[in-house]
C-alpha cells in the first residue's frame, strides 16, 4: 500500500485505514511517501533562498509524518519511508511506476472538493494502481 503525504496536513487518515487492514490481514507493508513540490516557483522565491524554502517545506512535513508514523508504529504495520520532490501527482506517478503498489491511499480529509477531484482525475490519468481517497 502506498500512502503519499502530500502536505503538512498528513495523512492520518489513510494510516489509520492502513493500520484496520493490517490487523484485518488486509495489509502487509506501508510505503510512505513523502512528496515536496518545487520551492523556487511563485512569488516567495523573490524574497528568500532556495535552501530556506526548502529547510521550512521539510520543517512543515515533519509533524505531518510524525503523525503517520506513530499510528503505523502503534498498529505494529511495516512501513518504509522516502521522500521525493516535484509536482504532487506527478511524483506519485513515478513512484507508483517504479515500486509498483497493489493499492494507493490518500488522505482527503483536509482537501477541498476541487483539490480532491483534480488529484484523483491526475491520479486516474497517469497511473494503473488503484486509488482510494478516505476522509
Amino acid at each position: 500500500m502506498l500512502i503519499p503525504v502530500l502536505d503538512n496536513g498528513g495523512a492520518v487518515e489513510a494510516a489509520r485505514y492502513a493500520a484496520f487492514l493490517f490487523l484485518e490481514r488486509g495489509v502487509t507493508e506501508v510505503e510512505l511517501l513523502e512528496v515536496l513540490e518545487p520551492v523556487d516557483q511563485g512569488r516567495v522565491a523573490a524574497f528568500h533562498s532556495r535552501s530556506s524554502l526548502v529547510r521550512e517545506e521539510k520543517r512543515a512535513m515533519l509533524k505531518a509524518l510524525i503523525d503517520v508514523r506513530t499510528i503505523l508504529e502503534e498498529a505494529g504495520v511495516p512501513y518504509h519511508w522516502k521522500r521525493v520532490f516535484g509536482h504532487r501527482t506527478k511524483a506519485i506517478a513515478d513512484y507508483a511506476a517504479l515500486t509498483q503498489p497493489d493499492v494507493m491511499v490518500i488522505d482527503a480529509s483536509h482537501m477541498g472538493f476541487f483539490r480532491r477531484m483534480v488529484t484523483l482525475a491526475s491520479l486516474a490519468r497517469r497511473t494503473v494502481t488503484p486509488v482510494t481517497m478516505v476522509h
